[in-house]
């Protein structure tokens, strides 16, 4: 019995969107997930709902969050969507920054699992406000049943090597490292944020990188995971939405590539 869960940041500017929508469309109909968790999903746009139409993903629960960090308002949210019916949802305010977090319990031939989505407190670096988001996350998940299986997927905002990411694996185990043995090099950015971005934007994030990385070579990391906990056996995990579309290099699903895991239960 396996469960198979993807997750990916969408980018809420709706800049590109119809190409896009269609890069995202067909490579998450060739990842052939059961459970399809999104970041930045526009409010305004309606992109989580969009996505699972096409998808055909008949369950959908968003969340939006309080506040945008980069527009002063609720631009955007969060979704899981499901091939199976939810039993339970829950979300949790992360209480900073606008962030949020969402959970769904799916029962999968009379197996209970949670998959829990969110989006973390942007900072570069390594940031108290961050961490003290996850010792909420983590928090939150110990009140549910110790015999659940949970997967824990998003945009966390924190590289491999940060205490935050330390934190969490002292609780759940990185899908992606377990199968490949470290985390992939980098998920975030791809070519489709130099294709976006504005001078201004470039030359701050420049700033940012010099000052926190100690590095003028434009920035690429690691922001994206999937956790699993110890009731749980990852099969295979790999990135997604890693193309262009053929007739543009810089033309991608998103700023950020996917994740995609495959789990037996335990």
């Amino acid at each position: 019995m396996m469960i198979k869960v993807a997750t990916i940041n969408i980018l809420f500017k709706m800049e590109l969107w119809d190409k896009r929508q269609d890069l995202l469309v067909s490579g998450l109909q060739a990842t052939n997930a059961d459970i399809i968790a999104l970041q930045e999903v526009n409010i305004l746009g309606n992109t989580g709902d969009r996505l699972a139409e096409k998808l055909g993903m008949p369950y959908v629960y968003q969340v939006n969050c309080y506040e945008s960090p980069y527009t002063g308002g609720p631009a955007y949210g969060i979704a899981i969507l499901s091939r199976y019916p939810f039993i339970k949802q829950a979300s949790l305010d992360l209480k900073t920054q606008g962030r949020v977090a969402q959970l769904v319990q799916v029962e999968i031939n009379n197996q209970p699992v949670i998959i829990c989505n969110g989006h973390y407190y942007w900072q570069p670096g390594s940031c108290q406000a961050r961490m003290e988001q996850f010792q909420l996350l983590v928090n939150w998940l110990s009140e549910l049943s110790p015999e659940l299986p949970i997967i824990m997927v998003g945009d966390f905002n924190a590289t491999p090597d940060t205490p935050e990411i330390t934190f969490l694996r002292h609780h759940f185990t990185s899908a992606y490292a377990q199968f490949h043995g470290a985390e992939p090099e980098y998920t975030c950015p791809t070519p489709l944020a130099r294709a976006n971005r504005k001078l201004w934007r470039k030359m701050a994030l420049g700033m940012i990188n010099a000052v926190v990385h100690r590095s003028i070579k434009s920035w690429r990391g690691t922001l994206d995971y999937v956790f699993f906990n110890q009731h749980l056996q990852v099969n295979h995990c790999e990135l997604i939405l890693t193309e262009p579309a053929p007739e543009n290099p810089l033309l991608y699903p998103s700023d950020h590539f996917g994740i995609a895991a495959d789990f037996d239960f335990v």
